[in-house]
C-alpha cells in the first residue's frame, strides 16, 4: 500500500479520495456490511488522534496560538477539562479518514522525526480503533516551547529583571 497525498486539501470540504483496500486495518471488522452499516463521528476520529498525538515526548501542545489561549481561558472557567481535540481537524467518510495536527513541539526535539512519530502514531492508533484507513495525516508546527528560565530571587519588582549585579 502506498502512502497517499492531497495537496492543500481545504478543511471540510468534500470526503477524503475514494480509494479502494483489499485489507481491513482494525480488528473489528467492516464498517459496511450485508447486516448493516457502521457510522463513526469525526469527534471520536478527532479524539483518538488527538490522544495518539499527545502520547509522544517531544509533543508540548496542541493547537494555534489562538486555539490554546482560548482553551486556556476555557480550562479557567470550566474546571480544567482538557479538550483532547484541540489542534486537531479530521475528514470521515465511509471508510477513510484524513486527519490533520497542529502541534507545538518541545525545543531541542527533531521536528522531523517528531513529525514521523506523531503520524506513524496516530494512524496506527486510528486504524485498530476504528478499522478506517487513514489516507494521510498532515501536521502543521505552529510553535516550538523554549525551556523557562530560571527566576531569581532578588527581590526585584516581579517581571522585571536586575539591569546589574
Amino acid at each position: 500500500m502506498t502512502e497517499a497525498s492531497t495537496p492543500n486539501r481545504p478543511r471540510g470540504e468534500g470526503a477524503p479520495p475514494s480509494r479502494t483496500r483489499t485489507d481491513n486495518p482494525g480488528s473489528g471488522g467492516d464498517l459496511i456490511t450485508p447486516k448493516g452499516t457502521t457510522s463513526i463521528d469525526s469527534g471520536v476520529v478527532a479524539k483518538i488522534a488527538g490522544m495518539a498525538a499527545r502520547e509522544l515526548e517531544g509533543v508540548h501542545a496542541m493547537g494555534a496560538g489562538g486555539a490554546r489561549a482560548l482553551g486556556a481561558v476555557r480550562g479557567m472557567v470550566g474546571g480544567g477539562d482538557r479538550n483532547v481535540t484541540q489542534g486537531v481537524a479530521v475528514e470521515v467518510g465511509e471508510r477513510q479518514a484524513a486527519v490533520d495536527i497542529d502541534l507545538v513541539v518541545e525545543y531541542g526535539v527533531a521536528i522531523p522525526d517528531l513529525a514521523g512519530s506523531v503520524r506513524r502514531n496516530v494512524i496506527s492508533a486510528v486504524e485498530r480503533m476504528t478499522g478506517l484507513e487513514v489516507t494521510e495525516v498532515n501536521i502543521r508546527v505552529d510553535d516550538v516551547h523554549l525551556p523557562e528560565p530560571e527566576r531569581q530571587e532578588s527581590g526585584q519588582e516581579s517581571g522585571q529583571e536586575a539591569r546589574v549585579q
